[in-house]
């Protein structure tokens, strides 16, 4: 019988190639043991049983494959949630907390305000940002209706009540109606980057956005004056490339205070822009 100490150091030997090795083995063994991370650390000692044995080296082998923890466990921590994620959707990352972030403060002074995000997936967004502002009204759309069943799956167990989810592309669910804010996530890798090898386990049409990376985005640029109230910000994410193209779209969108937001990690993250 192998101890749980033993199992982490195997499953860290086995997943070196990782560049978080060290993460991946501790969350596909809580997982499999069903326990925290603190229990784990308590006790080292415990006993692996012969399921358990299996249903590691059954997770290892499909993480050595490329498959992102997310879906390994079913499970993505995101700001302040614990979201359930499947290949349906994207799985979060953090710098997209910046959108969260810059988000919150906008709307410090709005009260009850309304809110749309484009491109919801798993709802990571939409979810943080209800969490936070429960005066708040969201609203989250997705073409996808399966990414829209797991949105949805994550508000009820997380108990947020005040996000509704809307099945359609971009603007067109949301009809006339007009945001104090309005964010997004879109696909913005280029069709053929060589980056989609890393990637490929993930839904494409979460990741790519036409020849150049930029379709969502303009389009989401262009529609937001019809969408946002006076004074409403636009907020969206993209490559660190884009910055550039992402402030000319806005720009002739006739947004206004354009500026683009650097992450953690000094990359060109996000940019927002006014409705004046």
């Amino acid at each position: 019988m192998m101890r749980a100490g033993e199992a982490f150091l195997e499953l860290r030997r086995t997943l070196r190639a990782s560049p978080s090795a060290d993460l991946d083995a501790e969350l596909l063994l809580v997982h499999v043991l069903k326990c925290s991370r603190a229990a784990l650390a308590a006790a080292p000692e415990r006993e692996l049983d012969d399921g358990e044995a299996l249903a590691l080296a059954e997770l290892a082998a499909r993480r050595r494959a490329g498959e992102p923890v997310a879906y390994l466990t079913g499970r993505r921590s995101f700001w302040t949630l614990d979201l359930e994620v499947t290949p349906e959707v994207l799985v979060p990352r953090p710098e997209t907390e910046l959108l969260v972030e810059k988000t919150l403060e906008e709307l410090r002074a709005v009260a009850r305000p309304a809110i749309l995000d484009l491109g919801t997936g798993s709802g990571a967004i939409a979810l943080a940002i209800a969490s936070e502002r429960p005066d708040a009204s969201v609203t989250a759309v997705d073409r996808s209706t399966e990414a829209l069943a797991v949105a949805a799956r994550n508000a009820a167990r997380l108990c947020i009540g005040n996000v509704r989810f809307l099945q359609g592309s971009w603007y067109e669910p949301a009809g006339t109606e007009r945001f104090h804010a309005i964010i997004s996530n879109p696909p913005y890798v280029a069709d053929g980057d060589p980056s989609l090898a890393a990637l490929s386990h993930e839904p494409r049409a979460a990741l790519v956005a036409g020849p150049l990376g930029l379709d969502a985005l303009a389009h989401i640029c262009a529609g937001a004056p019809s969408h946002l109230v006076t004074g409403g910000p636009l907020i969206v994410e993209h490559g660190a490339c884009q910055g550039r193209n992402v402030r000319a779209m806005m720009a002739g969108a006739g947004l206004r205070q354009i500026a683009t937001l650097d992450d953690l990690a000094g990359r060109q993250r996000a940019t927002r822009g006014n409705l004046d």
